[in-house]
């Protein structure tokens, strides 16, 4: 029998972390089923001379619950190999959702994960209700990768309790529903349930999200159900406050693992708090010690900082300032001629004055306020490149004489897709590198999907193979094509994919190692009803597959849909 296609002359680095090797990959209806010197005829032959041919890269970390309703490609995450993503996370989600809610769960989505309200009304045609049904709504979607997805926190709170998930802690029949449905979406094939207990999460009102509002006896009765089913990852956002509160909160996680057995996920973050104790450091300490009283619990961690992204085109640290607010709302070209003019730069310059201090407090959610914060200009970078190598705006205000303001406005005269990066977590290179390096925190949280103005986590996986594997050496590309791809797929539980093996999924990214890395973002107005967000492509991947077809060819897509729905072993 012959093949649907054959990828030739390779070098074949297998997700398993071993060596590479040179091989032929053969595939038929979806699967490899061949590794070798392949001879079968084959309907369509890919020539890998000189290229790597790895797993498609893995996401377990994202927001795209929306995007996939107007987004048949999976974008940005698709341009840098990635062929699958889990969403839903942190307790965010669409489903399951009462019409009569839909337009609040879309304004708590933007005012937490910054995704436009009028994309997601211009984009959704909103069909569903409950969390089955939403799964076979992304099931009919058109879609170039695979998409899993927890059943969320927050979403099951409002529709089981609606206002009063905002206020009340859940009854004994409250939590009793909950725990129903969500076993109702572990059998239709959810990956589990998501919450979140970070401060940084609140609602359009500015007050905690539903999930934030629940006990911990909620939780631990929804995960006692889960247990019963055998079935299902806890995935949660942690509270990130300093000192006993932070290790309050990773023991309640510790007796949730310990006591129902279920695999938990948490970001693995490290902040500018001095000496805090309960870093980066005691969070993974914490996990191994958890794994070793007999729990299973994994890190997320990212690539490099978490960071709020500015740009004339998109945000600006001063754009509520009284000052700024009439020129913000000009359009492009107007805003550049009154930044010309001598008398408008200089209030501008003032206005910045009477800012407060920033306080260096991950925010998360929107990017302008009605509360503005000064910028750190000695922590905001002018991206002239993506090797972590950009002078700070402190460093080009000193060596220009001119204040901080002028050289922001001098940049974006020059370059109306100049792009200012404030680092907010995982800050320094030495501190992303510790939380990789450790053997249970997973490459992952590239939040895909969400803050579409403000962060570029979607090029995670390109920038671990540009900068921590070629720059920086500190990873052979066996290791980090195993933390993108096995490793995640083991801890999402997806069978058969994450390693290049006969009987396996094709989903398969072929690139050039000398030549893969991130391209510079750029603001682009590209969602549904117009709304901007940031879009960054990558360079030097040749092609990527998704369940054997060929998805993307030279960073295009092909108009091949052959994404799936991931579902859980209970639906499998």
């Amino acid at each position: 029998m012959g093949l649907d296609l054959v990828i030739r002359g390779g070098t074949v680095v297998d997700g398993s972390g071993q060596p590479r090797v040179t091989a032929d990959v053969g595939v038929r209806d979806g699967r490899i089923v061949e590794i070798g010197r392949i001879s079968s005829p084959a309907a369509r032959t890919l020539d890998a001379d000189g290229l790597v041919v790895a797993p498609g890269f893995i996401d377990g970390h994202t927001h795209m619950d929306a995007q996939v309703a107007w987004d048949p490609l999976g974008s940005c995450s698709c341009w840098h190999g990635v062929t699958s993503v889990v969403m839903s996370n942190c307790g965010f989600a669409l489903a399951p959702c009462k019409p009569e809610d839909r337009d609040w769960y879309a304004r708590c989505l933007s005012a937490v994960e910054d995704i436009p309200t009028e994309a997601m009304a211009a984009g959704i045609d909103w069909s569903w209700e409950t969390f089955p049904d939403y799964l076979a709504t992304v099931e009919r979607l058109p879609k170039a990768i695979n998409y899993g997805m927890y059943i969320g926190h927050s979403a099951l709170r409002m529709y089981v309790m609606g206002r009063r998930a905002l206020t009340e802690v859940a009854t004994e029949d409250d939590r009793a529903r909950m725990a129903s449905l969500v076993k109702e979406a572990l059998k239709a094939g959810a990956l589990g349930f998501s919450s979140s207990r970070a401060s940084t999460h609140v609602t359009p009102d500015d007050t905690p999200v539903a999930s934030r509002i629940a006990d911990w006896q909620e939780i631990d009765e929804i995960l006692a159900a889960m247990a019963e089913l055998d079935a299902g990852i806890f995935q949660v956002g942690p509270d990130i406050a300093s000192g006993a509160r932070h290790r309050a909160f990773l023991d309640r996680l510790r007796r949730l693992a310990l006591d129902h057995r279920r695999p938990i996920m948490f970001g693995v973050l490290a902040t500018r708090q001095g000496d805090d104790p309960t870093g980066w450091r005691y969070q993974t300490q914490y996990i191994d010690d958890t794994v070793a009283a007999g729990g299973r619990m994994f890190g997320q961690g990212t690539t490099r900082s978490i960071n709020a992204i500015f740009s004339l085109k998109s945000y600006l640290p001063f754009d509520v300032l009284p000052a700024w607010k009439p020129i913000r709302a000009l359009p492009i070209a107007e805003q550049v001629k009154k930044l010309r003019e001598p008398a408008v730069r200089r209030a501008l310059v003032e206005a910045e004055a009477r800012m407060k201090p920033r306080d260096n407090v991950f925010q998360g959610g929107g990017a302008a306020t009605t509360d503005p914060r000064k910028p750190d200009y000695a922590n905001l970078f002018a991206l002239k490149g993506v090797d972590w190598d950009d002078p700070t705006v402190e460093q080009l205000a000193r060596a220009r004489g001119q204040h901080p303001v002028e050289v922001m406005i001098d940049l974006s005269l020059a370059d109306a897709d100049q792009v200012y990066v404030q680092p907010l977590v995982n800050e320094t290179p030495d501190d992303v590198l510790g939380i990789l390096k450790h053997e249970r925190t997973l490459a992952t949280f590239s939040d895909s999907g969400a803050h579409v103005c403000q962060e570029m986590g979607s090029s995670l996986q390109t920038h671990l193979l540009s900068y921590w594997v070629r720059k920086r050496g500190a990873f052979t590309l066996e290791e980090a094509v195993r933390k993108l791809t096995h490793d995640n797929a083991v801890a999402w539980e997806l069978d058969d994919r994450g390693l290049v093996r006969e009987g396996y999924r094709a989903d398969l990214v072929l690139f050039d190692e000398k030549a893969i890395r991130p391209c510079l973002p750029t603001v682009e107005k590209d969602l549904p009803g117009g709304a901007r967000r940031l879009v960054q492509k990558a360079e030097g991947i040749k092609a990527t597959l998704v369940n054997g077809a060929v998805a993307f060819e030279d960073g295009e897509a092909t108009g091949a849909y052959a994404g799936t729905v991931l579902k859980g072993r209970l639906a499998s």
